[in-house]
């Protein structure tokens, strides 16, 4: 099929001019069209295309194209790509406005546009082509026109690129000040947690502390305690000591004191009873025990207890 159009179209070549028009097109056959280099000149007139693609910017050898009498609504941004076309013919077709690019088509000698619904301002743009010069007056006006709403457009795709910019400004500040909002209150969050930590250490070291304290306290009441005890037994040890010393230097000193008696009684009973109460050392015993006896019969108690024991013996 390929091939076949190929040969069709090598028919319809004569010389540099490519001749497809009548040929009821909807659609531009470019990859074929891009086997003829040498075709400098394309008529696509009286077809039925309703657009042209991208693909057809690439055909960047024409120098002359003939579109009328189709049903263009549009052309294709990339239009400007064709660097060496001189010659173009729009005439009859739908087209209300031309794409910002059509400004790149520095090599534009002659344009056709009437019997287009053009808006306004390109209309009055274009004018007439109801001969060579006004239609070559028409290539130099809608170029200048085009150039004029890129500037436009490049102007407001700035406008637009700044607009964008400082709205992704203010989104970045935005976003760095949640950011630091965020940092902040995780910043707080972590702070409070520490400080939470903290008082609940400082608590448990309180509470260790007061363990410890009352421990002591139980400790040292528990070894006052045992002082005391120790002392109140050694207090208690000290005076039985001293009783036991006392009892015991009593009784010694009562037993001297008996024997001290029986001692003198004793010596008394011998200087009394014994012929030794005649000697020199009994004379004044015997003397000094017989003015006692009379001394102890004169006092009434000893009286009482003698009478008693009378009192007795009857």
């Amino acid at each position: 099929m390929i091939k076949g159009k190929v040969e069709n179209i090598k028919d319809k070549i004569d010389g540099n001019e490519l001749d497809l028009s009548l040929s009821n097109l909807t659609e531009v056959p470019v990859k074929e069209l891009a086997a003829f280099p040498k075709a400098t000149v394309l008529d696509l007139s009286c077809n039925n295309l309703t657009a042209l693609t991208p693909e057809f910017c690439s055909l960047t050898r024409l120098i002359k194209i003939d579109l009328s009498k189709n049903q263009l609504v549009c052309l294709p941004e990339e239009i400007g790509q064709l660097g060496n076309l001189q010659h173009l013919d729009l005439y009859n077709n739908k087209l209300k406005m031309l794409p910002v690019g059509f400004s790149q088509l520095k090599s534009l000698k002659w344009l056709d546009l009437k019997d287009n619904p053009l808006e306004l301002t390109l209309a009055k743009a274009a004018g007439d082509c109801l001969d060579e010069k006004q239609c070559k007056q028409c290539a130099s006006r809608v170029l200048q026109h085009m150039r004029v709403l890129q500037e436009e457009a490049e102007k407001e795709r700035e406008r637009q690129l700044l607009k964008e910019r400082e709205l992704e400004k203010k989104k970045e500040t935005k976003q760095r000040e949640k950011e630091a909002r965020e940092k902040e209150a995780q910043k707080k969050k972590k702070a409070e947690e520490k400080e939470k930590k903290r008082k609940e250490y400082q608590a448990q070291m309180a509470a260790l502390a007061a363990q410890e304290q009352q421990k002591k306290k139980k400790e040292e009441k528990k070894k006052k305690a045992a002082q005391n005890q120790g002392k109140k037994t050694t207090s208690e040890c000290v005076p039985k000591a001293k009783r036991s010393i006392c009892s015991l230097f009593f009784s010694l000193l009562l037993k001297l004191l008996l024997l001290l008696i029986v001692g003198v009684a004793s010596i008394i009973a011998v200087c009394q009873l014994t012929e030794l109460r005649k000697e020199a050392f009994c004379v004044p015993l015997n003397v000094h025990f017989e003015e006692t006896v009379r001394w102890a019969q004169g006092l009434e108690v000893v009286q009482q207890v003698i009478q008693k024991m009378s009192d007795l013996r009857t």
